[in-house]
């Protein structure tokens, strides 16, 4: 009999350390069953816009993620079936024609910015948390990715910091600290409470194997 996957959502504004959180789970169960789902490969597709109306795309609303899609494809891994994860082009501001095979594993990580928005996606998981980082380290580490990793300008990126990032995530993101479980100050900093989680998903799946 298969046994239900067990779902860890990881939440957190742009540049909290969710995905370094996200990253030092998943090395600790390297080589077992694990896999990662990332929100932000799921961004809608916008092949159908012109140019010039993806550039002005919000990345931090949540009406920008294809949450439907998301929804369907964790459910899909739940029932062990594989998925075609979609690839997002930041450069073409729209969804790659390329996707990636998935196939469904016994403990899926999924980590985003809005994850806990979604109660669809909430009551799919098993933990939640989410990790809380002062807002000016956010922007270092933002300012510092999107400069090295999408060829921004510091300028371009603090323009969008203070008109787009931060209004929504006071809005959006900082509320949905309440559907946490575990908040986790400092992200992949934080070596106590990724083992204190990394215990937590071993008890889980050593019960999923007893039952």
């Amino acid at each position: 009999m298969n046994r239900k996957p067990v779902v860890i959502g990881v939440a957190g504004g742009s540049g909290s350390g969710k995905t370094s959180v996200t990253k030092s789970i998943y090395e600790h169960f390297k080589g077992h069953s694990i896999l990662m789902l990332e929100q932000d490969f799921y961004y809608k597709d916008q092949s159908d816009l012109p140019f010039e109306e993806r550039l002005n795309t919000n990345y931090d609303h949540p009406l920008a993620f294809d949450n439907d899609l998301l929804y369907e494809h964790l459910q899909l891994l739940l029932n062990h079936k594989t998925i075609e994860k979609p690839i997002y082009d930041y450069k073409l501001h729209t969804r790659s024609k390329d996707v990636m095979l998935v196939e469904p594993k016994d403990v899926i990580i999924l980590e985003g910015i809005l994850i806990l928005e979604d109660k669809r996606l909430r009551d799919l998981m098993d933990i939640k948390l989410f990790v809380d980082t002062d807002a000016d380290l956010r922007i270092i580490r933002r300012l510092l990715r999107d400069i090295k990793e999408r060829g921004r300008s510091i300028d371009s990126v603090i323009d969008q910091y203070l008109s787009v990032v931060r209004p929504m995530h006071n809005q959006f993101i900082e509320p949905t600290k309440r559907y946490a479980d575990i908040i986790i100050p400092e992200g992949g900093q934080n070596h106590v409470a990724i083992d204190l989680m990394v215990t937590k998903i071993q008890t889980i799946l050593e019960l999923n194997a007893i039952l």
